[in-house]
């Protein structure tokens, strides 16, 4: 199979876990620059603040994100602590070399995120920083002059601490309006430069929640905060169209790819109902541009009441999203039963499946699982996919002429990128693919960098020892005879 000669092969990173440059810039805090760096453990990321007797303290996270302080609870940075994302890759001194690289390899795109912390820093009332508007014009003019045309996302889990203290967060319907400001800026300054947009990433974990202990209160208040960003998101759709009609717009979910773990059919029907409430209720809603027939059954079942405005219904509707950007790095099963496995993943973990094999971090690789949950969403909204994030987390080692042979994660993508043009065979619309993290990032999950993504090695540990330099791995070199030939050669 031939993909579309305007298929767009690249990379996808984020502000949050690359740039650096956390308090440079007119930057303003965001809630991942208080967590800690380098747990590897189950027990994922903390949150280090003051409490209100004034010992510290710590919140868990959930894959970046954090829940609120406890009442009289205040931010604050420990000199003990090291704090990976206040440098992560250092992107923001070092975006000319990477961008560089990008090109070398061929890139005829590439995802990040505009940090909503550089434009602005203490939302609206605080005023638009303007160096942080120049930062993305250069980074966005830099992708031009290399002929690279960027996909970039507007919000992934980093709004500035700013709107934690003074609204609450999402759940305030005050974050829409900040939101549209933000977007307006973003489409409006940057009209020459991207005409490819994402709303949010991965709006869907938010009901990451249900995985977890929780009770009516704190369902309540993510389902609320989930409908805001919904709306918002539709708003920025319109809004997008109305300030340069050639904008196309998307939205970009987690993948969940999961199969009944036996051929019990209470196991069917639960695995389908998990793929419903978990995924096609965020993808209903901002490609159908309606809350799906089998949404009131989840409010109930969590005793959630939600407050819709006919002017909310307006919006979703009008404000549907264009292509469908999607995360897939494994898949899981699901049981109702208790005498399964449970495996570690991306966001939502599952069973294990005793069929496939697993990362160094207890990710079950699954090709065949990309390929077939490409039909299951394409099939579902029949509107051009986009894969944004696949790849591979590994520990890479440097040799001592300087080289990094990373075949694993060459065996991962290839196999992969195989499904993928099976599935383009088989009918699926496909936009592009981007690996995730082709500059070596700070995991969302367990703040390490060590746990390397990228085709491109950046010298740093976990820790905060190393120069940043960057190196090419053999994935890097491989990649770039991919996307040279269109994907025909994969060996």
């Amino acid at each position: 199979m031939v993909l579309k000669k305007d298929f767009l092969w690249g990379t996808s990173i984020s502000a949050a876990q690359a740039e650096g440059g956390w308090n440079e810039g007119g930057r303003a805090p965001v809630q991942v620059d208080y967590a800690d760096s380098g747990n590897a453990s189950s027990s994922g990321r903390r949150l280090l603040f003051r409490k209100a007797d004034g010992t510290r303290d710590f919140v868990p996270g959930a894959y970046a994100m954090f829940p609120h302080l406890p009442e009289g609870g205040t931010y604050e940075l420990f000199d003990d602590v090291y704090y990976a994302n206040h440098n992560a890759s250092d992107f923001y001194h070092h975006y000319k070399e990477d961008i560089a690289l990008m090109a070398e390899m061929g890139f005829s795109t590439f995802n990040t995120t505009i940090s909503w912390a550089r434009i602005y820093p203490r939302g609206i009332e605080g005023g638009l920083n303007q160096e942080g508007v120049e930062f993305y014009r250069s980074i966005f003019t830099e992708l031009r002059d290399h002929g690279i045309d960027p996909v970039i996302t507007l919000y992934k889990y980093d709004e500035p601490v700013y709107f934690e203290q003074t609204y609450g967060g999402w759940s305030n319907r005050a974050m829409i309006d900040e939101f549209l400001a933000f977007a307006k800026v973003c489409f409006t300054e940057y009209k020459d430069l991207v005409n490819k947009w994402m709303t949010f990433n991965e709006i869907n974990v938010l009901l990451l929640f249900r995985n977890l202990p929780h009770d009516r209160k704190i369902a309540q208040e993510k389902f609320e905060e989930l409908h805001n960003q919904i709306v918002a998101a539709a708003r920025a759709v319109k809004l997008a169209h109305e300030i340069n009609p050639e904008n196309r717009v998307g939205t970009m979910l987690c993948g969940q790819c999961s199969y009944p773990f036996t051929p019990d059919p209470e196991d069917v029907m639960f695995t389908y109902k998990e793929f419903q409430d978990l995924f096609a209720y965020c993808g209903d809603a901002m490609i159908r541009g309606s809350y799906p027939s089998f949404a009131q059954r989840l409010w109930d079942e969590e005793g959630v009441h939600l407050e819709i405005t006919e002017q909310d219904r307006k919006d979703m509707k009008e404000g549907t999203s264009e292509f469908l950007g999607f995360s897939y790095y494994m898949s899981s099963c699901r049981t109702t039963h208790k005498d399964a496995s449970v495996v570690s993943g991306n966001v939502f973990t599952g069973v294990e499946n005793p069929y496939l094999e697993k990362s160094e971090w207890g990710w079950q690789i699954d090709p065949v699982g990309f390929r077939y949950f490409m039909h299951l969403i394409y099939d579902r909204y029949n509107i051009p996919l986009l894969v944004i994030e696949n790849g591979l987390g590994a520990k890479d080692r440097v040799e001592e002429d300087g080289s990094i042979h990373d075949s694993y994660r060459i065996n991962y993508l290839r196999e992969h990128i195989r499904q993928l043009l099976q599935a383009a065979d088989e009918g699926v619309d496909l936009m592009g693919y981007t690996t995730w993290g082709g500059i070596d990032l700070v995991s969302a999950s367990t703040g390490q960098i060590e746990k390397r993504y990228g085709l491109i090695y950046v010298d740093m540990n976990d820790k905060g020892e190393g120069t940043f330099e960057r190196k090419r791995k053999d994935s890097f070199f491989w990649y770039k005879k991919v996307i040279k030939s269109n994907g025909k050669e994969l060996d």
